[in-house]
């Protein structure tokens, strides 16, 4: 198996990242973001990272704007870019509010799928978490998102419920909590 890498966003790998938008990979598992993305990359790459990884605000599907949470994010790389995925937390507590359904989010892109790489990933930023001082975070999924309950089952998952997704009718998710301490269950 390749081993993959996470990697702080950068003006240096962007263009891998620009790549993934122009080939319609949306970063956002919930909308399609590539076309919007993109424009605002190739407009401005600077200002885009900053916008993505550091604005202090955050724009949800429904066109909100919400304060964004402290987060870790990392692109995936095998020496190519591969994908994103992010900790999201609240300082000192578990909670999160209810803009956000998990603390950890991730994607992949097509061609890149199915070679582990999530698996891989949610193993390597979970160290993050436990630094951060979680003991456990929650993940959560589509109910007909296979491969996405694979990598979170893969990391020790345990399936903690369902719920209907807030904004999409009818879409029921998963919710797990994932130990951030080795391959312990969660707590």
């Amino acid at each position: 198996m390749t081993t993959i890498t996470l990697i702080q966003p950068n003006l240096d790998d962007l263009p891998g990242y620009e790549h993934a938008l122009a080939q319609g990979w949306s970063p956002d598992t919930v909308q399609d973001v590539s076309q919007e993305q993109l424009e605002r990359l190739r407009r401005d790459p600077a200002s885009f990272l900053h916008e993505v990884y550091g604005s202090p605000t955050l724009r949800l599907p429904d066109g909100r704007e919400v304060p964004r949470l402290p987060s870790r994010d990392f692109w995936i790389s095998d020496g190519e870019f591969c994908g994103r995925i992010g900790f999201r937390f609240q300082p000192g507590t578990e909670e999160l509010p209810p803009t956000c359904l998990g603390h950890i989010g991730y994607a992949i892109v097509p061609w890149k799928q199915r070679r582990g790489y999530a698996t891989q990933a949610l193993r390597l930023i979970l160290p993050v978490a436990r630094a951060e001082g979680f003991s456990r975070v929650t993940i959560t999924c589509d109910e007909s998102n296979e491969a996405s309950r694979k990598v979170i089952l893969a990391n020790g998952g345990i399936l903690d419920g369902t719920f209907v997704h807030p904004s999409q009718i009818g879409q029921t998710k998963l919710r797990f909590w994932v130990s951030t301490i080795g391959d312990g269950p969660a707590h």
